[in-house]
């Protein structure tokens, strides 16, 4: 087993580290005041630097290499900020993998390469008003019509909402109960029919535009049905790397914070010296130093094991939860090291923190993940209905 980095991936690391430092700081202090998603010239610009789509295969306009290489872009760009590099976590983890790897080659041929040059944006819509965890109770609907499938209904919680150029959507496709009957189709903003709640307000997640979908027979090709009825399965594979994106976007609020604060503690004197110097001090940055590398650990051995390019639900799990609980602590770590300093809206660290408990929220909470993991064990699902 092999845990250093290899030339290769270092130096990819180090050019998304310099870019991300020197370019997205600025522009993350305004995503955050502002509440506006990252220009389209930026997503553009990561196109060019080759920060969309690093594990996306050539033949398709990707950078071809691993999962691995992908969090380490990603991990980076979310020091920064969540919303800075959610366009990145779209392309690598998001819903265009699904399209990738199920979607039919007409659909690929017209979606992946373009969100590799930053021309498309695809969210993921699944949660629905009455089903969020238990989502095989989704309501809304996909019925093929000769050469058309018509979508309606309605979906919650879409980050991208409003702003995305199309949604994987998450539908009931037959009258078979529970997953036998979900599968999944690809519908374009702008598609008649499709319309848009206002924009949530969130406690984190600045910059990550969030809204209500509603579908109103919304009708696309029946090339754009990415999943059939039956395919559940296959959409919760590819939600495994989803939920790898996740842990890296909460493993970046948590290195990230890690780093502000070693550097704060440095610096900052109280009683005539640095307060690293206090003992207190030292055992809290140790203790937020093990949970950074336990979860950067996790997430790269699921990005290693990945079969065929999707990482397992144990191994995905296991380093969600993880990943995001040490967000957490780690963010509520670094507020406390830093005192007023920290919880001051001038610096960024609070962002991370509300950031962070956001992400154990998204794509699936940590108590679900838990669920899966002990699912996963005893090898077999539980049936949270009795």
């Amino acid at each position: 087993m092999e845990f250093a980095l290899t030339e290769e991936q270092q130096a990819l690391q180090a050019a998304a580290r310099d870019f991300a430092r020197r370019e997205m700081t600025a522009v993350a202090e305004e995503t955050e005041r502002d509440a506006a998603p990252l220009s389209r010239s930026w997503v553009k610009r990561y196109a060019e630097m080759g920060f969309l789509g690093v594990n996306i295969p050539a033949e398709h306009g990707g950078l071809g290499l691993g999962n691995v290489e992908a969090f380490l872009v990603l991990e980076e760009f979310a020091k920064v900020s969540s919303a800075v590099a959610f366009p990145i976590f779209e392309s690598v983890a998001g819903p265009v993998r699904a399209v990738e790897h199920f979607g039919g080659e007409a659909l690929k041929r017209r979606v992946v390469p373009a969100v590799c040059r930053g021309e498309l944006i695809v969210a993921v819509a699944m949660s629905e008003p009455d089903a969020g965890t238990a989502l095989t109770d989704l309501r809304t609907r996909a019925e093929v019509r000769g050469d058309r499938v018509v979508v309606n209904g309605a979906k919650r919680w879409c980050s991208g909402g409003g702003h995305s150029d199309a949604y994987l959507v998450y539908c009931r496709m037959s009258d078979a109960p529970g997953a036998r009957g979900i599968g999944a189709v690809y519908v374009e903003k702008g598609t008649p029919g499709l319309t848009f709640g206002e924009q949530e307000r969130l406690m984190g997640f600045r910059g990550i535009p969030e809204s209500d979908l509603y579908f109103d027979d919304v009708s696309v090709p029946l090339d754009q049905l990415v999943v059939p009825a039956g395919g559940f399965p296959k959409l919760m594979r590819a939600f495994d790397l989803e939920r790898c994106g996740n842990a890296t976007m909460a493993l970046g609020q948590a290195s990230g914070a890690l780093e502000d604060a070693l550097a704060w503690v440095q610096e900052r004197r109280q009683f005539g010296k640095p307060i690293v110097e206090f003992q207190a001090v030292q055992l809290k940055l140790a203790e937020m130093a093990m949970r950074v590398e336990a979860a950067r650990l996790l997430i790269h051995r699921a990005a290693r094991n990945a079969d065929g390019g999707l990482p397992s639900i144990l191994d995905s799990s296991i380093a969600k939860c993880f990943a995001n609980e040490a967000a957490r602590e780690v963010t509520g770590a670094a507020v406390q090291l830093m005192g007023g300093y920290g919880y001051s809206r001038e610096y960024p660290m609070e962002r991370r923190m509300r950031d962070a408990w956001g992400w154990g929220i998204a794509g699936g909470t940590i108590d679900i993940q838990k669920v899966n993991i002990a699912s996963a064990l005893v090898g077999r699902r539980f049936d949270q209905r009795r």
